[in-house]
């Protein structure tokens, strides 16, 4: 009986979001990446690539080399496969530079058309807006520039109110830097030159999104430099002068002492110098206020181009929070109704901090589906591990003191203390003892806290409940209570009567 409502539940999500997949022919890797969950926060569920480097030789034979040509083959075609196994029906298949520039780009494509998929070649100007669209998913409202590195080229775009503005893709990728390097008397110079004619993007206002699994690399190389307490590049940021520093001991630096820095692969370690070199003129042509580093990009932007704009406007970080907690039997009626009972314990911080304290609320209610023994570890992993979209370092911090107060914890971690202040901690702290408390209320039950208010007076906790709840008011949720008081400097009270709770409670005196 429980694997059949399982299975339906998993397959009524399907019907409401059907799986979609991404097949990226570029000219460093052949990936596929197929998605589940909702549409404005897509997860990944796979995700597969092989290192074909279609673009290799275009520097010197203008050619994509048979070999190469026969790996991606190869590859594809159990990409087709897979996709067709699942039952996949949205798939994209898109190529970039390498077919895009190659004397033998169309051949390559038509035998992946004979595999039973449908290539479609991107211009480049296509190519550096579908990136774009990747950042402007991934953080809403951003306004500056996209510069994504491919193993063909560099596209670069201005963004701003949910849009690109200029684009272009520029001959810089990571395949052609060594011996773009090798050949010019003044490399630097070079770039200066071919970005001097992109009159739009010298001195462009706001930050640099980094794009691409080199500038990745480059994140997690300075991630471990500065002892960071992430393990996600994503949303990392570097001030202009942090990342000169970095791109200066990069150029030279050693590829096999690069590959022992996780989250740096073999192929990543060998583009980081060149990388480096290119990122060095890049900054001061287009001087940039930051960087910040994007794990959306291309594929990312290919899915959240294709939504309307309701979807669009839609919550990432509250949509990716559903897409994980609801199946864990989390639903987001039950966070609403937690947070609303909580919202007297909420400090304010606006907006900002609402969709915080009702992400926190969910996943503290998923929490608790998890074997007592693992929530603590659960709640930093899933706080501070897992990529949530439009969530800040000092976001996540307060998500997982959150989480860690729902658990009956009055202390963090220190390495949250690098990521928020000590007063959003506390904050998210009260959040959780809020919840713990809320759960304590009835096990759960919706009837508990529907016939219950809590309210936070100047001296006093007060928890209000109805006359028909009142053998609930008994130890361990007095205790609960206490602390959650204590931690506030208040009194607890327990008031137990008839009450409308359909309406705001009439203020009473308070005792002393």
């Amino acid at each position: 009986m429980t694997s059949v409502k399982s299975r339906s539940a998993k397959w009524q999500r399907r019907l409401i979001h059907p799986p979609r997949a991404v097949i990226d022919i570029g000219s460093n890797t052949v990936r596929l990446v197929l998605y589940e969950g909702t549409a404005r926060s897509p997860e990944t569920v796979w995700n597969e690539k092989v290192a074909a480097r279609l673009g290799r030789d275009l520097s010197e034979t203008g050619r994509i080399p048979e070999e190469a040509m026969d790996e991606a083959l190869a590859a594809l075609a159990r990409y087709a496969l897979i996709i067709r196994d699942r039952g996949i029906d949205d798939v994209q298949t898109v190529a970039t530079a390498a077919a895009r520039d190659a004397e033998n780009g169309g051949e390559f494509l038509d035998l992946v058309a004979a595999l039973g998929l449908s290539p479609r070649l991107l211009s480049g100007e296509e190519e550096a807006c579908a990136s774009a669209f990747g950042a402007i998913g991934a953080f809403p409202g951003a306004k500056g520039m996209i510069a994504d590195l491919g193993g063909g080229s560099l596209e670069l775009v201005s963004i701003g109110d949910g849009e690109c503005h200029d684009a272009v893709s520029l001959p810089f990728g990571t395949l052609r830097l060594p011996a773009q390097r090798a050949a010019a008397g003044d490399f630097e110079q070079q770039v200066h030159d071919t970005l001097s004619g992109v009159g739009w993007a010298s001195g462009h206002e706001g930050p640099l999104y980094m794009i691409g699994g080199t500038w990745r690399a480059l994140a997690h190389y300075a991630m471990r430099e500065c002892d960071y307490p992430l393990t996600d590049p994503h949303g990392f940021c570097l001030t202009v002068e942090e990342a000169q520093d970095l791109a200066g001991r990069l150029v030279d630096a050693d590829p096999e002492k690069l590959m022992e820095i996780s989250g740096i692969s073999p192929m990543r370690a060998g583009y980081l110098p060149d990388a480096a070199a290119l990122l060095k003129p890049l900054l001061a042509e287009l001087k940039p206020e930051s960087l910040v580093f994007s794990s959306w990009g291309i594929r990312e932007g290919l899915l959240f181009s294709q939504l309307n704009d309701l979807t669009r406007s839609l919550d990432p970080l509250l949509a990716g929070v559903h897409a994980f907690a609801e199946p864990r039997d989390a639903p987001i009626v039950d966070a609403t109704r937690i947070a609303g009972w909580t919202v007297d314990l909420a400090s304010g911080g606006g907006k900002r901090n609402e969709r915080l304290r009702l992400a926190a609320a969910q996943l503290a209610l998923a929490l608790q589906r998890v074997e007592p023994n693992l929530r603590s570890n659960h709640a930093t992993e899933w706080a501070l591990d897992k990529r949530w979209i439009d969530c800040t370092p000092r976001d996540r911090a307060m998500i997982c003191a959150a989480l860690l107060g729902s658990l009956g914890a009055t202390e963090v971690p220190n390495r949250l203390r690098r990521l928020a202040s000590d007063e959003d901690l506390r904050e998210g702290l009260t959040w959780g003892l809020g919840y713990r408390l809320a759960r304590r209320l009835g096990a759960g039950a919706r009837v508990a806290l529907a016939s219950s208010r809590l309210r936070l007076k100047k001296k006093s906790l007060v928890l209000y409940m109805d006359e028909s709840r009142a053998a609930l008011a008994t130890w361990p949720l007095t205790k609960d209570l206490e602390v959650l008081a204590e931690w506030l400097g208040r009194k607890p009270r327990i008031k137990i009567g008839k009450f409308d709770f359909s309406n705001e409670l009439e203020e009473e005196e308070e005792e002393d």
